[in-house]
């Protein structure tokens, strides 16, 4: 039976905790802090192995394979001992993909990114069988593949997550801005943060999807010097595209092998340029997987945005109130 080690136990560790149980490995799992006792339960419920307020080292060595929960980052000091063990570290979403054969639309961004997959989910969700929403918006991938087993999953998925792939490949991937952000993870250096972000399309072919936002030269530049093997699909609100999605006249234009006209902006639920952008790149997602283009609109139309978002509340003497 391999033994596998689980850093942290938060809903990413505890999610893959479940998930390496359920697949018959031999599981430890270490925390630095408390474990919550409902946590706790289920582990012994498991027959799962676990340690709460530090990491034995002795203990972690002994195993063949170390998922790693996001919030840990790679210079802790019992990561950096581990590496030296040269025991394969790898992120809960890594773990999780190499367990399904499911279709996955990964979507990730500095910004934009958790309205994006829960648009993407919402167009989806009753045109395709079995859809599932899950990652950094604390839904665990692993979790679902352990419970689930849908047939595609769409999730949300942050550069600290993408930093621990190594086959991971979702078959249409989302690059919604990079602007810097969490440089205190990446040496300050914003071209390592980038790095990171566009590592969702490292293992893509060029039967796969990476959509972008073509409207950041930062990112139109690093894919022009780092190109990747999938076929590129920008989205701009300020040009008009001979390939991609682009607004023209306030309508969504998605010209991939023929100009489709999709829906005036105006009747989009959620308001702002932002959304507008997010509603392309959804709408994109679902043109690829063969959604008609009146559910699309319909779906669109019905889709209220996600809490704790940039809303828009009211305008009094033109002036634009913001939640």
């Amino acid at each position: 039976m391999q033994r596998i080690a689980i850093l942290g136990s938060g809903e990413s560790g505890f999610g893959a905790a479940i998930l390496a149980s359920k697949k018959n490995y031999e599981v430890f799992l270490s925390d630095s802090q408390n474990i919550s006792q409902p946590k706790i339960d289920c582990f012994k419920n498991l027959n799962i192995e676990y340690e709460e307020n530090q990491h034995s080292f002795k203990k972690l060595a002994k195993t063949s394979l170390i998922v790693k929960s996001p919030g840990i980052p790679d210079d802790a000091q019992i990561v950096k001992q581990l590496n030296k063990r040269q025991i394969p570290v790898i992120s809960e979403i890594e773990f999780a993909s190499q367990h399904t054969k499911a279709n996955i639309i990964g979507i990730t961004g500095s910004n934009g990114k958790t309205t994006v997959a829960h648009m993407v989910y919402h167009l989806l969700k009753d045109e395709l069988e079995d859809v599932d929403l899950a990652g950094n918006m604390g839904l665990s991938f692993a979790k679902t593949v352990a419970e689930k087993k849908a047939k595609n999953y769409v999730l949300e998925v942050s550069s600290f997550q993408l930093d621990g792939i190594q086959k991971f490949k979702p078959h249409i991937a989302i690059i919604t801005s990079i602007t810097p952000d969490h440089l205190d993870r990446y040496q300050n250096n914003f071209d390592l943060y980038t790095a990171s972000k566009f590592r969702i399309a490292e293992n893509q072919h060029n039967t796969d999807f990476l959509i972008y936002n073509a409207d950041e030269e930062h990112l139109c530049n690093w894919l022009k010097k780092h190109p990747v093997k999938s076929t590129c699909i920008p989205i701009s609100t300020e040009k008009e595209l001979k390939f991609g999605t682009y607004l023209k006249d306030n309508k969504i234009i998605i010209n991939l092998n023929k100009k489709i006209h999709i829906m005036p902006i105006s009747a989009l639920e959620v308001k702002g340029k932002h959304n507008t952008k997010n509603a392309m790149a959804a709408s994109t997602v679902a043109h690829l997987l063969k959604i008609r283009k009146e559910t699309i609109r319909e779906k669109l139309e019905t889709f209220h945005g996600v809490e704790h978002r940039l809303e828009h509340v009211l305008k009094i003497n033109k002036v634009n109130y913001i939640n």
